[in-house]
């Protein structure tokens, strides 16, 4: 196994599944020992055991981040367990679809609650640890990476309330990154495009129908998961003076 994250540590929310899974795999065969967090205990565990059957090192955390206190929870088992923290992977997300006028308030709210609060409080608990790591002299650097969307780029009718989440992850994103880059804490968004995931998966089947049509996401070859994980092994990976602030990760096919 390389060892580009040798001795480090990292946190990925949404690791269930796709890119948040992809990107497990990915870090811990960089070298780093990674803590797996989402709700679906079954395959938090078919994740760990993947991993330590490759030679990697992998703790899962059963936790609806959306909670503030599950989500510091999450990272307390981190550093009780490694005794640091060099790197948060936000993944978790949620996109639900609809009009303004038909949508309901509570998909809205879903969104909120994992897009954006999920993100706030994952990164609030994780910050002291990072510029902790950031001062140490294993690397001199940590990262944090939040995974937005083109979406947090490009509207589109339907995706109002989604866009208003990924819109402001990037924001977010920026801001934070002007407060700790002096302490080399580096903070970038990954944006993809359409990716082979669940995420569609979640809107009802007359969403789906109409996403088939939809040129936002009816594209030809997609990404694949596999792909994202190997940007964000890019970004983490970068020497200390260097820092991707924006990574803007489209399949070739979506214009």
């Amino acid at each position: 196994m390389s060892s580009n994250l040798a001795g480090t540590v990292a946190i990925v929310t949404g690791a269930s599944s796709g890119i948040g899974e992809a990107t497990a795999e990915e870090l811990a065969a960089l070298g780093a020992s990674v803590v797996v967090v989402a709700r679906r205990k079954d395959r938090l565990a078919t994740l760990v055991a993947s991993i330590q059957a490759a030679g990697g090192i992998a703790l899962a955390v059963e936790a609806d981040i959306t909670d503030c206190a599950q989500a510091e929870h999450a990272v307390a088992a981190t550093i009780e367990r490694f005794g640091r923290l060099d790197i948060l992977v936000n993944n978790a997300g949620l996109m639900l679809l609809g009009s303004v006028l038909e949508q309901d308030v509570e998909d809205w709210e879903r969104m909120i609650a994992i897009n954006q609060n999920g993100l706030l409080y994952m990164t609030k608990a994780s910050l002291p640890h990072l510029l902790d790591a950031a001062a140490n002299a294993l690397r001199g650097v940590a990262d944090i990476v939040n995974i937005s969307s083109i979406a947090g780029r490009q509207a589109w009718p339907t995706f109002a309330a989604y866009n208003m989440t990924k819109f402001g992850v990037n924001g977010f994103t920026e801001a934070l990154r002007q407060e700790v880059t002096q302490k080399h804490v580096r903070v970038g968004v990954l944006e993809p495009g359409a990716v082979a995931t669940e995420l569609k998966s979640h809107n009802s089947d007359q969403v789906q129908r109409l996403l088939a049509a939809s040129e936002a996401v009816n594209i030809p070859e997609l990404l694949e998961p596999e792909d994202i994980a190997e940007s964000i092994g890019y970004m983490v990976t970068r020497p200390r003076r260097s820092s991707i602030a924006e990574l803007w990760a489209m399949p070739t096919a979506q214009a």
